[in-house]
């Protein structure tokens, strides 16, 4: 992607010429020499005067600088002096006064000027330079587009980008995007995507592809540029290679499967072994009914672990089937806050129910109860004892709201963008020790989606978190 021609950067180059040192001097000189000659051939002296001069007197000055340019115009006004006398003019000290204090204040004024202005040139040819080193040291490929999508300036990254992945040299950008279509793995909706950007302009857009055979993968975002009153001047595309933030996501998410997968096994001989001595658990005194207790609550929290674990490596392998029917989620969310409520007594955690009968909606109900249990779990983790947790279903444009707020610990402002990340903790949970794993919103908010559903939340340090499940209505 190469920087092309356009009736703006002509005319800069046309106006870099006519700022080059010395070119105006050798027209001034040429100009100055035509204007003399035509005096002198034809008498006219006298009927021209310092006017006719006073151009090139102001050109001259104009690239010679102030002081020289002082110089040229004097010179010239005695030229014009000495061929006025030789033609026999009759001029007194007032008019030669004039003449001279006028051209010389010409050249002064024309000088400063064009010092200025080189000045002034300068500063911005280092602006340029400065610039265009910065974006040419990014990591990533930039280039800017005018409102039809032509190329008005790209970085050296993307150039090389452009050339690798085999982009034409001309063309719209989204034109040559859609030129290495064929290239790219899922080419059809590649095509679309393109398409779908060359119409854009109000907003800004994040788009993965991945080459074909090689697997390398690239990340592009696209931004609108305005101009100070709001008017839509251009567009921003950057490119970036990701391809090893995407290998390292495919190896966590199999150390993650493997290693639920091995726990699985022993966890499976302890909890069977678990059952057995359940069976004589009476003959054991205090201290080992204490014992197996302990054993038992642990084993719990790292089957639940690993079923997390497994669910959130089928959740990014694209894996989980729903089993959709007629679900009930005021329901749903009543036998879950039952569940939940020996935890929240032993904590000292209020929850309350209210129930608005919202309609049915199609969905799995063993996962929304697992979108519920986290939800509300994770509320009354976070609520200190005395605290309250409030779960609600009601009806929201023909399908079902649901929402769980809490009184807790809440999330800091400047965390709350990570919140739904996959093994996220918030500072104000690792501060107070509060065990977890940072998957539960993970989980939850992909189950959610899943069903065609978006989830929200919003939290206060010290005033709670309140989190808004809405579920579309059954099609």
């Amino acid at each position: 992607m190469s920087l092309r021609s356009s009736p703006t950067t002509r005319l800069g180059a046309a106006v870099s010429l006519a700022r080059r040192r010395y070119f105006l001097t050798f027209v001034a000189l040429a100009g100055l020499a035509i204007t003399w000659g035509v005096m002198v051939a034809f008498d006219w002296s006298a009927r021209l005067g310092t006017i006719a001069l006073a151009p090139w007197a102001a050109l001259l000055a104009f690239d010679l600088g102030v002081a020289v340019g002082a110089l040229g115009a004097l010179a010239t006004a005695t030229l014009w002096l000495v061929t006025a006398n030789a033609q026999q003019a009759v001029l007194d000290g007032v008019q030669i006064g004039v003449r001279y204090g006028s051209m010389l204040l010409l050249g002064l004024g024309s000088g400063f000027a064009g010092q200025r202005l080189r000045e002034s040139a300068r500063s911005q040819r280092s602006v340029a330079a400065l610039q265009s080193a910065l974006i040419d040291s990014t990591l990533d490929g930039i280039c800017l587009t005018d409102e039809n999508g032509e190329l008005l300036i790209s970085n050296r990254p993307l150039r090389r980008l452009a050339a690798e992945l085999g982009m034409p040299a001309s063309g719209t950008v989204p034109e040559r995007l859609l030129a290495i279509a064929d290239a790219i793995a899922e080419p059809a909706r590649y095509r679309a995507r393109m398409q779908e950007l060359a119409g854009t302009t109000g907003d800004a857009t994040l788009d993965e592809f991945e080459l074909a055979g090689t697997g390398r993968v690239f990340r592009g975002y696209t931004s609108p540029v305005e101009a100070p009153d709001g008017s839509f001047v251009g567009r921003i595309w950057t490119l970036r290679e990701v391809t090893a933030d995407r290998e390292l996501d495919r190896m966590r998410d199999a150390f993650v499967a493997t290693v639920s997968h091995e726990l699985r096994t022993p966890l499976t001989s302890i909890s069977g072994f678990l059952e057995m001595m359940q069976e004589e658990e009476a003959s054991l005194g205090a201290s080992g009914k204490r014992y197996l207790d302990v054993i038992r609550r642990s084993t719990q929290r790292l089957h639940a672990l690993v079923e997390d674990l497994l669910l959130v490596a089928q959740i990014e392998a694209r894996r989980v089937e729903l089993q959709l029917a007629p679900v009930d989620v005021a329901d749903l969310a009543a036998r879950a806050v039952e569940a939940a409520r020996p935890a929240a007594d032993e904590k000292g955690v209020h929850v309350e129910v209210h129930r608005d009968h919202p309609p049915l909606v199609e969905g799995d109900g063993d996962r929304l109860t697992q979108v519920l249990d986290n939800l509300i779990s994770n509320a009354i983790k976070f609520t200190e004892a005395g605290g309250r947790v409030r779960v609600e279903t009601a009806e929201h444009d023909g399908g079902v709201k649901l929402v769980v707020a809490d009184t807790g610990i809440g999330i800091p402002a400047s965390e709350q963008g990570q919140v739904f990340s996959r093994f996220f903790r918030a500072s104000t949970a690792t501060q107070q020790a509060i065990p977890g794993t940072g998957l539960g919103l993970a989980i939850s908010r992909a189950l959610v989606e899943q069903h065609g559903g978006h989830i929200a939340f919003v939290s206060e340090i010290g005033k709670g978190t309140e989190v808004t499940v809405t579920l579309p209505a059954t099609p």
